[in-house]
């Protein structure tokens, strides 16, 4: 479908108004980024270059999207989750002009057939949101590598992946790994997750947290972010880990923790963060409470294997939106929200704008730290990058002058007395 100067692929262009809506009410959420829209839609610093973009369409994205195009890009899109999307949104950058390929609800064979849709322009710049366009134009379109000078990821599970495959030296083009920016996973990681995971919980339930134990598989900083919300709502959390310091840090910070064998039979929530494979399996759903309710904040779909527990139903039902009832053999029930995907986006509407302002200023600062080096004749090797401490320190300052917050300066004599070393007792 043509629409302007668009291509796209979404369920209803007629959604675009409310969509349009949804994003002025985040960019009113956003003065970071919307700050760096202001400081580049003048000198239009990406004129020429083409993002291909795979990342929950939402409203905060599409503020970034059109942050993209206001500094001179291209953008060509797609979502990152099948049940990610938000309809009106996706209408919305569509109806603009934007090239888009999303919609809420398409199978794993859409899904990739949107990745597809939205490389077809060749970009020369990759945003990543779990490295599933990446791997795609590594494994599937090489003749696409020599026009890209580099990418971007912003969350834990795709920075894993492709630290794993520079590792390998199959990495063929420089990423940064936005996600490990403090002004991101100390802030949208913690912050962001915690809430939206709870709001997704209570959107797909409406039950009381307060008195439920809640099980967190994983205790990085996701985890800690829904443990943190949880306990505020009044709940018992239980944390599960394979990681001694991590397991240690839960403890410290006051809540249980204990194996998944032993949390399964006292769990009433669970909601697992961690990243990998196979969290919750069979041995734990034939142990839980009737009434259980399960649900994934991690990336991929694939924390609880939900294959096991079609073995073990004799009925299942949706009865709520977002929520399936399975009813065993022995008439307990369990109930799993949001098939297992991300609950804060499929249940939710993802993590709040305030958070994502600097996450996605962070995004565009490296895409454009790309797009200059290349326009001086430089590029990084193909490595995942860190970005500079010093970006999160300046988008750290902004965010803290838009809340109407100051902090204090080192005087020049403590700036000395640091780098001092022969300053003693």
């Amino acid at each position: 479908m043509d629409e302007k100067k668009g291509v796209f692929k979404v369920k209803d262009l007629k959604l675009a108004a409310e969509g349009k809506l949804r994003i002025e009410w985040a960019e009113s959420r956003m003065p970071v980024l919307m700050a760096l829209r202001e400081k580049y839609r003048k000198t239009k610093p990406l004129k020429g270059y083409k993002i291909a973009g795979c990342l929950h369409v939402t409203k905060e994205t599409a503020v970034l999207v059109k942050t993209f195009v206001e500094a001179g890009a291209q953008v060509s899109w797609s979502g990152c989750n099948p049940l990610s999307t938000q309809d009106d949104v996706a209408a919305a950058l569509a109806a603009d002009g934007i090239s888009i390929y999303a919609w809420h609800g398409m199978n794993v064979k859409d899904f990739y057939w949107c990745i597809e849709e939205s490389l077809k322009f060749k970009p020369n710049l990759t945003l990543d949101d779990g490295a599933d366009l990446i791997f795609t134009v590594h494994n599937k379109h090489q003749e696409l590598i020599p026009h890209v000078i580099g990418g971007t990821e912003e969350t834990t599970t795709g920075v894993h992946r492709l630290r794993a495959m520079a590792k390998a030296g199959a990495l063929r083009y420089p990423v940064i790994a936005v996600n490990d920016a403090e002004t991101k996973w100390d802030f949208d990681n913690v912050y962001g997750t915690g809430q939206s995971t709870l709001d997704g919980i209570l959107r797909a339930t409406s039950v009381l947290i307060a008195g439920k134990n809640v099980v967190v598989a994983g205790f990085g900083h996701c985890g800690r972010g829904v443990a943190l919300r949880a306990k505020g709502l009044g709940a018992n959390v239980i944390v599960t880990e394979v990681k001694a310091t991590a397991a240690l840090k839960a403890t410290l910070e006051g809540y249980t923790v204990m194996t998944m064998d032993e949390a399964a039979k006292v769990g009433d929530i669970f909601v697992t963060a961690t990243g990998v494979k196979d969290v919750i399996v069979d041995r734990h759903f034939k142990v839980m409470k009737d009434g259980a309710i399960v649900c994934n904040t991690g990336h991929y779909d694939c924390e609880i294997n939900l294959g096991h527990l079609d073995k073990q139903k004799k009925t299942v039902r949706t009865v709520r939106k977002d929520n399936e009832e399975y009813t065993m053999k022995n008439g307990r029930r369990i109930y799993v929200l949001a098939q297992g995907r991300l609950v804060n986006l499929a249940a939710a509407e993802g993590h709040p704008s305030e958070v994502m302002d600097m996450s996605f200023a962070n995004q565009f600062l490296s895409q454009l730290r790309l797009a200059e080096l290349h326009k001086k004749g430089k590029r990084y090797e193909n490595q995942v990058y860190d970005i500079p401490a010093e970006q999160d320190q300046e988008i750290g300052g902004i965010k803290l002058k838009t809340m109407g917050y100051t902090i204090d300066k080192l005087t020049p004599e403590q700036v000395k007395y640091q780098s001092d070393y022969s300053a003693g007792t």
